[in-house]
């Protein structure tokens, strides 16, 4: 027969069981399996096929390429079932992987008969992820039972190219075999990209050979785990190092290697010029005063050095020294360079600094940071590779080549973005997975924040200001967990799962197909596998979420829980709720002060250790209107513009109903609409010393009727001792009868004191209401 005529029948026939078995899904569909990410396109047949003893793999030998693949699947079979599968050989079923070039990148066909499952990609990485979502429909763990897969159709392809995981193993090391399970947790959930943060101020973690001191000083500390992060004390001369550890260059190839093997590009990230007090230890003479010291022990620490020298030819020459060692270790075509947080003071002080700025014409120390990243970049594009940096590489001039990484809120990757570069959003809001995800009442310890599956979920890595030109520089988005309070793999786990899975359905799936409820829904089925692995995770965020509104006229409160099925009892009068308290079906009219506490319940029962509660104040500002003459930190924005006169008090956890200031003054002016007679205002303040976070020097109180000319009431000092730990406290005057239209409050900024780890630097400012009555 004429080979061209044998392909097209062939061709007509293939097209012609397809057409079958897809008329079939339409008419016996059964339940979708609990798939994440949900594939873009799925549709259910019925009855199931067997994967048993009479199962082969099949691949064109012409198609080589998957046979690590093939390995793979049955490697992955034989560990749940104890079934070897051979792979090319007669079998009444088959599992068959197929390369197609015309499928799009990344995207596979999978196909589920009663006879066989066949998956097509244009490259092995498509086939993989096929595989993936079959393994999500068979036991998590080692069985006697038949592996059943349902039959059903998918076409699947992900919505961006980077879908990333971090992890920070300076702050505290993970062995080999931890990294390698985190890899395998990402691989499971088709994240592609694993971006490993080598080094930080308190540990240097990878070897290079030419510089041994890097490792033998710069990756050990004294071990202080049993502080919290923040009180451990600086080392002294003469206590011994005992906490540490690095990775070999050769346990380096092997876990890229087996990421690889797992479709999953490992960037690595060699901090400069600021977070290298590790470098500095090992080498005194990067840094601008050359003064030897030791390693950080925990938090930051204002009399050690931790920038590189940006007027020294040696460090450019150290660096160079160093990514020649790390480049050949890792396939990536981006090297991470870090490039956040610089303490520029140093430089400031710094003769040779002084000097490179004018020899180079630089106007400033943000142009001298510009000048360290192009200048790096320059030799790192020599060795055919690309650097991606944190958003403050933005600061003076951006390298002509360089991504960005946008951290500190979505405004870093939108001006990278508009300047044509590439992007990877990675807010801290809801990207820190070493934030809260559930309580914190009976949570593990972590740094604070609070991002909740659902605000992870929630989220859309594409910016609402860019035009469809800018948004392809959007390459994608990744999570990140920082280790300051994750010292052991036990915790490391709880705080990724489950949002590991939520990230990848926000990377993976068409906008248009988010849908919470069924991911809620399919992601009991995953805690199963978590708990049959022995995985330690969070069961999920039963604490109620309460949110005021004044946008539309009276204060109104909405409540609302993420757990599945999950119904909502509350009280008004302070009292704890209970499964016969009032339920809530729509939002709450709040004509009074009064103090609302809602649990969760489930399945009958109240869940979580404590009912959410906040108190609601009533006064004559609630639904005015407020200015700032310094802008809220994006970090704090708590509620929105309004949140200082919506009633609402802040409690003593750092985050949700704050307003933060950080090194400027906070002053608010409300508009009351009207004039309206006062003798009393307040503003709540809080302190919390670990955190940076202070009472405000002074408080100064003023009135206007006509917003442009205030008369001063008062001005109250603070009586809190700066140096105490935490305080909550209420700067308050009253005064005889006046009518006004317009109130301002100035709350006076303070640094942080002699001691303090932030010695002389600015503090922040948290304030919650402003009560005008």
């Amino acid at each position: 027969m004429n080979s061209i005529i044998k392909q097209r029948i062939m061709a007509l026939r293939s097209s012609v069981l397809l057409f079958l078995l897809l008329a079939s899904v339409l008419m016996n569909a059964q339940q979708q399996p609990s798939i994440i990410p949900k594939p873009v396109d799925l549709k259910m047949g019925s009855g199931n096929f067997t994967i048993d003893g009479n199962t082969a793999i099949q691949y064109k030998k012409s198609q080589k390429e998957l046979k690590a693949t093939a390995d793979f699947f049955a490697s992955y079979i034989k560990n749940i079932s104890g079934f070897s599968l051979k792979s090319n050989k007669a079998a009444a079923k088959k599992v068959e992987f197929v390369i197609e070039k015309d499928i799009q990148e990344e995207g596979y066909q999978l196909t589920v008969s009663s006879t066989a499952i066949v998956i097509k990609a244009s490259s092995p990485k498509g086939v993989f992820y096929g595989m993936q979502s079959i393994f999500q429909t068979l036991p998590a763990i080692r069985t006697n039972a038949a592996l059943e897969v349902p039959i059903m159709v998918i076409n699947d392809y992900p919505r961006f190219k980077w879908r990333g995981m971090h992890l920070d193993v300076s702050r505290h090391f993970f062995g080999p075999e931890i990294v390698k399970e985190y890899i395998d947790l990402m691989a499971s959930y088709k994240i592609n990209v694993f971006h490993w943060h080598l080094v930080d101020d308190q540990g240097w973690r990878i070897e290079i050979k030419k510089n041994p001191k890097l490792t033998e000083i710069g990756a050990w500390r004294v071990d202080q785990t049993h502080l919290n992060w923040s009180e451990r004390p600086q080392a002294k001369e003469g206590e011994r190092p005992t906490y540490g550890g690095f990775y070999t260059q050769e346990q380096i190839k092997d876990i890229v290697k087996y990421a690889t093997e797992r479709n999953i590009t490992v960037v690595p990230e060699i901090e400069m010029p600021g977070h290298v007090a590790s470098a500095i230890a090992s080498y005194p003479q990067l840094s601008c005063t050359q003064q030897p010291q030791l390693p950080m022990t925990g938090g930051n620490y204002s009399n050690m050095s931790s920038n590189y020298c940006a007027g020294n030819d040696e460090v450019f020459s150290f660096l160079e020294d160093v990514l020649t060692e790390v480049m050949p270790l890792f396939p990536s075509s981006y090297i991470h360079i870090g490039g956040d947080e610089v303490d520029k003071g140093p430089w400031k002080k710094c003769a040779r600094c002084q000097a490179r700025m004018k020899s180079e014409g630089l106007k400033d120390e943000h142009e001298l940071q510009s000048y360290f990243i192009k200048r790096i970049e320059k030799f790192v594009i020599s060795k055919k590779r690309k650097i991606i940096g944190w958003d403050e590489i933005l600061e003076g001039g951006l390298a002509p080549e360089a991504a960005v990484m946008s951290w500190r809120g979505e405004a870093g990757g939108v001006e990278a973005a508009k300047m044509k570069h590439n992007v990877v959003m990675t807010p801290g809001t809801p990207f820190y997975f070493d934030h809260y995800q559930a309580g914190p009442e009976g949570e593990p310890l972590a740094i604070g924040g609070f991002n909740t599956v659902k605000r992870v979920y929630d989220y859309d890595p594409i910016p609402k200001e860019l035009n469809k030109e800018d948004e392809a520089y959007i390459l994608g988005a990744q999570a990140n967990i920082w280790t300051e309070y994750i010292t052991t793999p036990e915790h490391l786990e709880y705080m990724i799962l489950p949002r590991m899975a939520a990230l990848a359905e926000v990377l993976w799936d068409p906008k248009e197909n988010k849908n919470w409820d069924s991911f809620n829904e399919r992601l009991q089925y995953h805690f199963k596998g978590y708990a049959q692995k022995a995985l330690h995770f969070s069961p999920g965020n039963f604490t109620v979420s309460i949110k005021p509104s004044t946008e539309n006229g009276p204060l109104m409160v909405t409540l609302f829980t993420e757990a599945l099925n999950g119904e909502i009892r509350y009280t008004t009068d302070g009292s704890e709720p209970t499964v016969q308290s009032d339920k809530y079906e729509k939002p709450i009219a709040i004509n009074s002060s009064l103090v609302i506490k809602a649990s969760t319940v489930v399945d009958g029962q109240i869940k979580g250790l404590q009912a959410a509660k906040q108190n609601f104040v009533m006064h004559k500002a609630v639904g005015s209107t407020v200015k700032y003459t310094n802008p809220v930190s994006q970090y704090y924005l708590a509620d929105g513009q309004n949140s200082l006169i919506d009633g609402v008090r802040g409690t003593s956890v750092v985050g949700k109903y704050w307003h933060g200031f950080s090194g400027k003054d906070m002053i608010a002016t409300i508009d009351l609409g009207q004039a309206k007679t006062i003798q009393n205002i307040s503003l709540g303040c809080l302190q919390n010393y670990s955190d940076w976070i202070f009472l405000p020097q002074s408080v100064k109180f003023e009135v206007s009727a006509d917003g442009k000319t205030f008369t001063e009431i008062k001005t109250v000092n603070n009586p809190v001792d700066i140096n105490q730990k935490s305080a909550m406290h209420n700067f308050s005057t009253t005064f005889s009868p006046q009518t006004v239209k317009f109130v301002r409050v100035t709350a006076k900024s303070n640094i942080c004191p002699p001691g303090h780890s932030g010695e002389g630097k600015p503090g922040w400012v948290f304030v919650d209401e402003i009560i005008v009555e």
